[in-house]
Order: structure tokens, then sequence, then C-alpha cells
């Protein structure tokens, strides 16, 4: 393989998986705020927005 070619696919995709892990902190770090907890802790329900049947 030509070393241009071999030098240009390990900085694509060492740009992919830094793009990547990127992605996977932020989708870990946001998922315990957009749950209001962590999974797999019990949450007390929130009975102050019932609707009025």
């Amino acid at each position: 393989m030509h070393p241009a070619l071999l030098l240009l696919i390990k900085q694509v995709a060492g740009a992919g998986l830094a793009a990547l892990a990127l992605v996977v902190f932020v989708a870990f770090v946001s998922f315990p705020y957009t749950l209001n907890g962590h999974p797999g802790e019990a949450r007390v329900s929130d009975t102050s927005a019932v609707h009025p049947a």
C-alpha cells in the first residue's frame, strides 16, 4: 500500500474515532440529565402536573 494512502487512512480513522468518542461521552453524560436521575434509580412520582379530568 502506498505510504501516503496509509497515512490518510490512519488520519481518517483517528478523526472518526475521536468523533465517535465525543458522541459516546455526550450521550452518557446527558442521559441522566434527561431521565432526571441515573438509569436504575428509584424515582419519586411527580404528581404536581396532574391533568384535570
